[in-house]
């Protein structure tokens, strides 16, 4: 009762301005405790929304306020500190009337203390039982007023009042309690968080609702009787929350992953699309239930037109220790088995050795101590391109890569921006077949090339950080055909028949099954395995993956964006009506011996920079007549005998050149065409 007194008389000092000299001194030479409160780190949506928060270290909730319903901010002024915005830290007359109620009831009514100087107790952690506690308090308040303004007190009493457990500030506990941001909370909402802090243990609503509801009410009635809130009987009816929910989580994986690339960012920025990445975390959960034991599944959805990354699936279940859910398999190297065959196919297009019509052998063959076999042992004979990459025959692939290069291949996906891993060694005839590492990512980015019809674009869940790549993966009309033919793949079993240019793919000895698809607008992996390696016997890319590739697809939305027409000189052709040395691969060394006489583009020579005019001289050395030349894929002289054509040039830029002599045999150059 005396400290009481003496608080008061020492209160009404300051306030009447008496001992001003000293007091200014005194307030002036206090010691503040750090103003920057920590707020837990979070990752948000495109849209602003939450998709994952942290904890600050020592465990507890406490995040940046943000924008707050007003009606709270005004009930809580005028509950806890009606003279907040008049006074200078004190409230002379609340601590009078707080002396005067404990003299009268012989009991605490109401208590003294200002906003001010309850944000003083909050940054100190300091007890209120004590005079000198109580002394220390009045001497941070006066000083924080000094410092700062109203609205800056206020916001640290928005990021530190208890709301139980380990919820501190107003956004953790309406989060916990109803589940929303504190931006639109109903007047019964806003009356039990202005209650809580008073008393957030014995008040906590998921585990004291008959206190807590009490506590609201006395909130609601006394600004009621006030004449702060308007009369409204109903507003007591809403139930108290009973539970606490869980804080948002989405993309677990990916909110780690940016959060660790960045350490110092307490706000991070993402393009993912909450309401897809929920509907995808949903239907990799529902696949996972039905999934062979210690299966795990990770789905990736990119906006190729801009590189945005929509969704990040990294696993069933982030906190399933029983199926690894912890590691990021968007992000795990593995075999991607069958899914490399649509580049090899673009390639062997862009050098002019094969056209989707062009007639190939699947037949028993081998490449030095080399004999591919196809996954069901089984050989089809002569089949045309178009067949073998639909049919996913692997001898006809592994013809390419041989005539292409393997190294080709690996540096055509390295434009890509993917980051291909070899076993060891130098590549061999097996990369085609999934003999490398890549990831889900580097999967998606590589078909964003080939949807972009040849021109990379580096994937990102940053907003503004996807950029075009330089170098393009093939030319226009080498992608377009490459992707017609993945258009031409029946969907699965129950699927939409929608337009979507797919490949699927089976690791060998089943330990990844894959699929990887786009239409005009988004592209979409799926990769289904165990993250240790091990075998999921019975397992294929078109059982599993490919399903929920296409149920994928119809989440993002019921329309399709239809795939780009052809380019304007993409060859369209019935194997029939192509230029000789296309109506039939021949593998390298199959017509020419030994020795034999190879063509070799004289001029211009690989890597020349050449001034553009209205046409380019061609030349060729070794080979044999008639010479058929193709510009970026596309032919543009045809059945030639002289040694020496002219090419009409469309204008500066790159330009990649073939030529194929009669045997069909070929040879390639790449320039660049200058003003």
């Amino acid at each position: 009762m005396k400290a009481r007194v003496a608080l008061a008389l020492a209160a009404l000092l300051f306030a009447g301005g008496l001992l001003r000299d000293g007091a200014d001194l005194w307030i002036d030479g206090t010691v503040l405790p750090p103003l920057t409160v920590e707020t837990g780190v979070e990752v948000t949506a495109r849209d602003g929304t939450l998709l994952r928060a942290f904890t600050v270290a020592d465990g507890r909730w406490r995040l940046d306020p943000g924008a707050v319903d007003r009606d709270f901010l005004a009930m809580l002024v005028a509950y806890e500190d009606k003279r907040f915005y008049q006074h200078n830290g004190l409230d002379p007359l609340a601590l009078l009337r707080a002396v005067w109620q404990v003299a009268a009831n012989g009991r605490v009514v109401s208590g003294g203390s200002t906003l001010t100087m309850q944000v003083a107790r909050l940054l100190e952690e300091s007890g209120t039982g004590r005079l000198s506690g109580k002394l220390r308090q009045i001497r941070v308040a006066l000083a924080l007023e000094r410092r700062l303004t109203k609205d800056e007190i206020l916001d640290l009493y928005l990021r530190l009042a208890p709301y139980g457990g380990n919820l501190e500030g107003v956004r953790a506990a309406s989060l916990a309690y109803f589940g929303k941001e504190p931006r639109r909370l109903t007047r019964a909402e806003s009356a039990l968080l202005v209650a809580l802090p008073q008393s957030p243990e014995t008040r906590r609503p998921d585990r004291a609702p008959a206190t807590a509801e009490p506590a609201r009410d006395r909130v609601l009635a006394r600004l009621t009787a006030a004449g702060a809130l308007p009369v409204d009987r109903g507003v007591r009816t809403e139930p108290v929350p009973t539970t606490r929910r869980s804080f948002p989580a989405l993309a677990p994986h990916l909110a780690d992953r940016l959060r660790r690339e960045d350490p110092t960012a307490r706000r991070i920025a993402t393009t993912i699309d909450p309401a897809l990445q929920r509907s995808l975390e949903a239907l990799a959960a529902r696949v996972s239930r039905s999934s062979p034991a210690r299966a795990s599944l990770a789905i990736l959805v990119a906006d190729h037109r801009t590189g945005d990354i929509l969704a990040s699936v990294g696993s069933p279940d982030w906190t399933d220790a029983s199926r690894a859910g912890f590691i990021d398999m968007t992000r795990a190297l593995r075999s991607p088995g069958s899914t490399l065959k649509p580049f090899v196919y673009a390639l062997a297009f862009d050098e002019g050795l094969a056209h989707p019509e062009t007639l190939i052998e699947d037949r028993p063959v081998s490449f030095g101590p080399y004999a591919p076999q196809n996954f069901d042992r089984a050989f089809r004979g002569t089949v045309t391109a178009r067949e073998a990459l639909q049919l996913s025959l692997n001898i006809p692939v592994v013809s390419l890569t041989e005539a292409i290069g393997p190294a080709r291949l690996l540096a055509a996906l390295r434009r890509t921006g993917a980051d291909p891993v070899l076993p060891g060694g130098d590549p061999g005839l097996a990369v085609a077949l999934g003999g490398v590492g890549l990831t889900l990512e580097d999967l998606v980015g590589a078909y964003a090339a080939l949807a972009r019809l040849g021109a990379p674009v580096r994937l990102s869940a940053r907003p503004g950080a996807t950029q075009p790549e330089g170098p393009r993966l093939t030319s226009p009309e080498a992608a377009w055909l490459a992707a017609d033919i993945l258009a031409g793949l029946p969907p699965p079993a129950n699927a939409p028949t929608h337009q979507i240019a797919y490949k699927t793919g089976t690791s060998y000895g089943h330990r990844d099954v894959w699929a990887v698809g786009f239409d005009g607008a988004h592209v979409v992996g799926v990769w289904l395995g165990r993250p240790d390696g091990a075998s999921l016997p019975g397992a294929f890319g078109g059982e599993l993956a490919a399903p929920i590739l296409f149920d994928t697809f119809a989440r993002i939305g019921p329309e399709r964006t239809p795939l780009p027409p052809p380019p304007p000189s993409t060859l369209i052709l019935p194997n029939a009506r192509l230029p000789q040395p296309l109506q039939r691969f021949r593998p390298r060394g199959s017509i020419l011996a030994p020795g034999d006489d190879m063509p070799e583009i004289a001029f211009p020579p690989d890597g020349a920079r050449v001034e553009a005019g209205a046409s380019l001289a061609l030349k060729v050395r070794g080979g044999t007549p008639p010479f058929t030349w193709l510009a970026n894929g596309a032919p543009a002289v045809l059945s030639e005998r002289s040694r020496e054509s002219a090419l009409p040039v469309p204008g500066p830029g790159y330009l990649r050149l073939s030529v194929i002599d009669g045997l069909g045999a070929s040879a390639s150059a790449t320039v660049t065409l200058g003003p």
